[in-house]
């Protein structure tokens, strides 16, 4: 059958360092080269996925922002934005300020792609992630809430404490137009929240890759709660040892850990099965 695996990256096929094993990235290139179709679906945006993918020779368009950017890297492309009406992305922000979260707002001009936060404004947590993405182009310091939510908005993200995170969560995640992600911060003590419109999600952005690849089997592998919905349409579902208990009982079957390379272990014994 004409297969598509598509793997999730952080805690999946991303070790605790973000990158590609060298392991992983050898038998990969080795399955790809044979003809395996294999491409990804992350929270990541396009720079910050390429450079932890360093070295690894995927061809195929990706999924970015859980579902909020379809890109082919390849033609350097992109296939499909979803992105808030200007009420929508308004009402998300006040919601958030009601519980004291001001977030980074990803959206995009016809000129540039942007990630803005309102300037003096920054969490703890939001400083280290500016720390960590010095020199990003795309990073535009807001001074006001008209700057913040200026152009295409495709995603929210806000870093905080698990009790502020969670209140405004709460609020959220009932609201039918939005699609609303919490969880730990992979490397860090921070919570996460990502909120993307209700369209924006890995379960239809790999739906649309397997379609527009001409593909009739998915074949999927995460970790945490941003790969939930692509289960829910993936003929096989692969959680890593180290993903959250909940997901493992929506999974075919659990393969390795992350940090033992079991997603390319996986596609070493099984990408070429019948």
């Amino acid at each position: 059958m004409n297969t598509l695996f598509v793997s999730d990256l952080d805690g999946t096929l991303l070790t605790k360092d973000e990158r590609v094993s060298d392991y992983s990235r050898e038998h990969l290139n080795t399955l790809i080269a044979r003809g395996m179709q294999f491409t990804y679906a992350t929270a990541r945006s396009v720079g910050s996925a390429r450079r932890a993918l360093q070295g690894l020779n995927i061809s195929l368009p990706a999924v970015y922002y859980n579902g909020g950017l379809i890109y082919d890297t390849s033609s350097r492309r992109t296939l499909r934005y979803s992105c808030f009406d200007d009420a929508l992305k308004a009402y998300v922000l006040s919601v958030l300020k009601e519980y004291g979260i001001l977030p980074f707002v990803y959206s995009a001009t016809e000129q540039r792609e942007i990630v803005a936060w309102l300037a003096g404004k920054e969490s703890f947590g939001m400083r280290r992630y500016l720390e960590r993405r010095q020199g990003d182009a795309r990073l535009f310091s807001a001074v006001s809430e008209g700057e913040l939510l200026a152009g295409y908005v495709f995603y929210f993200k806000c870093i905080g404490p698990k009790e502020q995170i969670e209140r405004a969560w709460n609020v959220l995640k009932y609201d039918p137009r939005v699609i609303c992600i919490f969880h730990q911060e992979m490397y860090q003590n921070d919570f996460w929240m990502e909120i993307s419109p209700h369209e924006a999600t890995k379960a239809n952005a790999v739906a649309y890759l397997k379609t527009l690849l001409g593909c009739d089997r998915l074949v999927c592998f995460g970790d945490t709660s941003n790969d939930s919905d692509m289960f829910d349409v993936c003929d096989e579902k692969y959680a890593v040892k180290n993903a959250d208990d909940w997901l493992k009982e929506k999974a075919t079957a659990v393969i390795g850990y992350c940090e033992e390379d079991g997603v390319a272990k996986w596609l070493d014994a099984n990408a070429f099965r019948g």
